[in-house]
């Protein structure tokens, strides 16, 4: 216990999924909590199930102006900024053919661009406080080709790029900030559950035993990536930049269908 005690970070998307769990497990491990969401309703109560402070933001992760008032108000409840977490995002499905150019440009700003935006806000302060860790959240689709994904994909493949160009650029200035990218499989979230309906027609809570069909599928859990963010959020993880930490049970790791 205790890992990110006294810890101040900054949680994007954190109604649901993936940053819900991040939220719960830095908080039950010490961190205070920015956490922000368009969700309002439901950002709030995971800002409530939080053991330390906690308080919710609402916040468009693409509109540029957010971002100042979101570090703002971080600052001045909490005094500084540790911790970034980019974790928003959305998934709608659509391959080279079918997603239309609004579709691109919208899937970009939530996924990519907001990633932009939230590193160069947090990094000024993250700067004063000493130092910090930004955590971007990527894919296994920046690794390897997912036709029905096209947009998603380009996204996550720019996070990315971009995580490693920005922990090159806080290695130059000497400022103590590390940024690394995670790049989950597939995870029970329900931006999942959605595609596996949409894809495969599988409603997986509506299986006679949903914990055996999800580890049949070779689906993790969101605290497997909470405890991954956990890791990059402490100091023990201190010498990690510029890294991708894939988190998918070896699923990208090669061909085992021989």
């Amino acid at each position: 216990m205790g890992r990110v005690i006294n810890k101040v970070a900054i949680i994007t998307g954190a109604a649901s999924g993936l940053g819900r769990a991040d939220a719960i497990k830095l908080s039950d491990e010490g961190a205070k909590l920015v956490l922000t969401d368009i969700n309002v309703q439901e950002g709030k109560l995971v800002a409530n199930e939080c053991k330390n402070e906690a308080l919710f933001f609402e916040q468009d992760v693409r509109q540029e102006n957010s971002w100042p008032d979101l570090i703002k108000t971080t600052v001045s409840e909490f005094g500084k900024l540790d911790v970034l977490v980019n974790n928003a995002g959305i998934a709608p499905i659509g391959n080279i053919e079918s997603t239309t150019t609004d579709q691109w440009h919208d899937i970009l700003k939530v996924n990519l661009d907001s990633v932009f935006f939230g590193c160069r806000a947090a990094i000024p302060e993250m700067s004063k406080s000493g130092g910090g860790s930004i955590i971007n959240m990527s894919s296994t689709t920046a690794l390897v080709g997912l036709s029905p994904y096209l947009a998603y994909s380009a996204a996550k493949g720019g996070i990315r790029s971009m995580t490693k160009s920005i922990a090159m650029y806080c290695l130059e200035q000497k400022n103590n900030i590390r940024c690394n990218s995670i790049h989950p499989g597939s995870i029970f979230t329900p931006m999942v559950d959605n595609a596996l309906q949409a894809l495969a027609d599988i409603k997986l809570m509506e299986q006679d035993d949903p914990e055996a069909t999800r580890k049949a599928m070779g689906i993790g859990e969101t605290s497997d990536v909470a405890n991954l963010v956990l890791f990059l959020a402490s100091d023990e993880s201190k010498h990690i930049n510029g890294a991708e930490l894939v988190i998918d049970n070896g699923a990208t790791a090669g061909d085992v269908s021989g």
